[in-house]
């Protein structure tokens, strides 16, 4: 719609689209007013972080009516900087998002709802979302960008240490933490090449198995001799000041002092909505896509960290960028 309330269509059959499309603003506004506005939408993307934004702005400069609904949670809140995204070095997760979300706004024909969507539908022309507040918005197309919960052990101490000395990632975090005394959280295959892969960082390694060790012997021969310790005692809680992990206290009241430890939990989808619809999720509980982000259920879309194990912000953007631009050639091919 543009702001008189003129279709695209309609402006291309009166024959003026070329003269007055790229003249008109698409709409007066970005954040959804329920009490004024229409709730119907080209895309409506669920997730308003990196890649939800990224999506948007792929559809917003295609021209498309476009609903971003947000609950403002994202799962890097605790994390103080991210790295390895260039341009973006360094800065703060809320900083880069805040850029962003002002870049994304600029573009008035996408909109933005601040609150939970909890249930999705088909319907004959595309779908219906409903909020946790009750309002419900129709589109063609669905795009999640919702990210994923972490299952994190019930251990005191990890929660309040998670993305910022308990962390997941050496490319985003292992250059600030190289060189010091360095703990891997895990056991058995993952524990083996999580361990390979940090040897890169430090050479003061130890994995911590919290119980009974899993490695075969081959695994454990390799790693000892890459002198990688193994440590089989059962953790009872984590020292840490503020985030930043200090000791770890075993069962048997022993302890051993600690500056960063690598943990892969398993996950979750944030969002129950997908499976609502019928998505298909892996067997590591990601969305089943295909290489152009699309999911198992034609006419929706998913990107960011709850379609792949590759938790970056520069991914998650690169993979917003192409649901989007995917979504709108779906909608081109079907209308044209």
């Amino acid at each position: 719609m543009t702001e008189k309330g003129i279709t695209r269509r309609q402006l291309i059959k009166q024959g003026g689209l070329a003269l007055t499309a790229f003249a008109l603003p698409l709409t007066v506004f970005t954040k959804f007013n329920t009490m004024t506005e229409h709730n119907k939408f080209d895309v409506i993307i669920i997730g308003g972080s990196y890649a939800g934004l990224s999506a948007g702005m792929s559809l917003g400069r295609a021209l498309r009516n476009v609903l971003i609904i947000d609950s403002g949670k994202p799962c890097n809140i605790q994390t103080p900087h991210s790295h390895n995204f260039l341009t973006q070095d360094g800065k703060t997760p809320k900083e880069i998002s805040t850029l962003a979300k002002n870049q994304v706004e600029k573009y008035k024909i996408i909109k933005f709802f601040n609150g939970l969507a909890i249930n999705g539908k088909k319907t004959e022309k595309g779908f219906q979302i409903t909020t946790q507040t009750g309002q419900k918005f129709t589109s063609k197309k669905l795009i999640f960008a919702t990210g994923v919960k972490d299952v994190k052990p019930d251990i005191k101490g990890f929660s309040e240490c998670w993305g910022i000395s308990i962390i997941h990632c050496p490319y985003c975090h292992g250059y600030e933490y190289s060189n010091v005394k360095t703990g891997i959280f895990a056991n058995g295959d993952i524990a083996f090449e999580i361990g390979k892969l940090i040897n890169n960082w430090t050479k003061d390694l130890t994995i911590f198995t919290n119980g009974r060790c899993t490695l075969t012997k081959e695994q454990a021969l390799k790693l000892k001799k890459n002198n990688i310790k193994i440590v089989d005692k059962e953790i009872d809680y984590f020292v840490h000041n503020n985030g930043q992990i200090e000791s770890i206290i075993f069962k048997d009241n022993t302890s051993d002092t600690i500056k960063v430890i690598y943990s892969r939990p398993s996950v979750e989808q944030n969002c129950e909505i997908p499976k609502q619809l019928g998505c298909v999720l892996t067997e590591q509980n990601y969305l089943k896509i295909d290489p152009f982000q699309k999911t198992t259920e034609q006419g929706i879309f998913a990107c960011g960290d709850n379609a792949t194990m590759m938790r970056a912000v520069s991914y998650a953007i690169a993979t917003g960028g192409i649901a989007g631009s995917m979504a709108n050639r779906e909608i081109i091919e079907e209308e044209f």
